[in-house]
């Protein structure tokens, strides 16, 4: 169970869980009650550093913000796919196991059967034959019914095995998602840099590491707030989600404002030009009041590019793309430059 606290003491986080609530302007509904419910009781570690973060920065937590926060700390979707998955293969292997317990049983009485029909031959007493031949004939229909149940058995298992495979594909890939942007989240940018590097590329390619970061972010957030600068960070994860598709390359929010995006076995020439596009696409995204269309604020990008060294350290990799990064910042921003 989730939430084992008595009565007296979850009336006080009630009242504390609806004082937060007032300070905010996500919507009074159970999911925003859920967030800050956790926060107040001091249950939930990850959360409770994750809001205080934004608070920190005088962030707001309206309803776009509570279902992320909600995502990523609260209901998190591999852990309740994974119980789906261990609750429904405990079922299955409890209905094979009896049917192939069944069919185990039906193979012993089929087998004393031929051994009495067997020593009626062998004695050629006709009366006692028959009754035999029966008793066989009636075990064999037994025995087909029991292994047919148990491929049955067997069949649907697989299928729903498979189903189950599927499904938790599909929640190891949320589970990997930044939940602002729709790109790879740090952690699936580790995962997916590793699986990059653990292949050798393809004779006159490379694995190619880019690193992205916003210029003036924080000029952005202190002139318009943070919300904008949600806006401006969607923006750049629609622009990237567009231009870097598997099975070319891959795009990460690294964290905060910086971006990544994963090539294997490319040319640099392609992944200049690949990030060269990205950074024209960025430069063209305007950020507009939606009330009135007037434009708040013009975005650019700067990138670092580097080719991984066949035996480097993931890391080293890393700190090579982020030293160009750091020259293309030093050099007027709005650019990529290459390790």
């Amino acid at each position: 169970m989730r939430y084992t606290e008595p009565k007296e003491r979850s009336a006080e986080l009630l009242r504390l869980a609806l004082a937060q609530m007032g300070k905010h302007s996500a919507a009074y509904n159970p999911l925003t009650f859920t967030l800050w419910y956790e926060y107040v009781a001091g249950t939930n570690a990850r959360l409770t550093a994750a809001i205080d973060a934004l608070t920190a920065q005088a962030t707001v937590i309206d309803d776009e913000r509570v279902l992320a926060l909600c995502k990523q700390h609260v209901f998190p979707a591999n852990e309740e796919s994974l119980e789906q998955v261990r609750s429904t293969l405990e079922r299955l292997m409890q209905g094979v196991a009896r049917t192939a317990h069944e069919t185990s049983r039906h193979a012993g009485d089929y087998g004393a059967k031929l051994s009495e029909l067997n020593s009626a031959l062998a004695t050629q007493d006709a009366g006692r034959i028959q009754p035999q031949v029966d008793d066989v004939m009636a075990g064999t229909l037994r025995m087909r019914a029991s292994v047919e149940q148990l491929r049955s058995e067997v069949e649907s298992g697989h299928q729903e095995v498979n189903r189950l495979r599927m499904e938790l594909d599909r929640a190891r890939g949320e589970a990997m998602l930044d939940p602002l942007t729709g790109v790879l989240n740090r952690r699936g940018f580790e995962q997916h840099l590793q699986a990059m590097l653990a292949e050798h590329p393809a004779e006159g390619c490379a694995h190619v590491l880019v690193m992205l970061d916003i210029d003036h972010f924080k000029k952005v957030n202190d002139t318009h707030g943070h919300l904008i600068g949600d806006r401006v960070i969607q923006g750049l994860g629609e622009i990237l989600r567009a231009t870097v598709k598997s099975p070319r390359g891959t795009a990460a929010r690294y964290g905060g404002e910086e971006f990544a995006i994963l090539l294997p076995t490319t040319s640099l020439t392609e992944s200049r030009q690949l990030t060269e596009a990205v950074r024209a696409r960025t430069k063209a995204l305007k950020i507009r009041n939606r009330s009135t269309q007037e434009v708040l604020v013009t975005v650019t990008v700067s990138g670092g590019v580097a080719a991984w060294k066949p035996g480097e350290a993931a890391n080293d990799l890393i700190a090579r793309a982020d030293a160009a990064l750091y020259a293309s910042k030093q050099g007027g921003r709005d650019r990529i430059t290459l390790a």
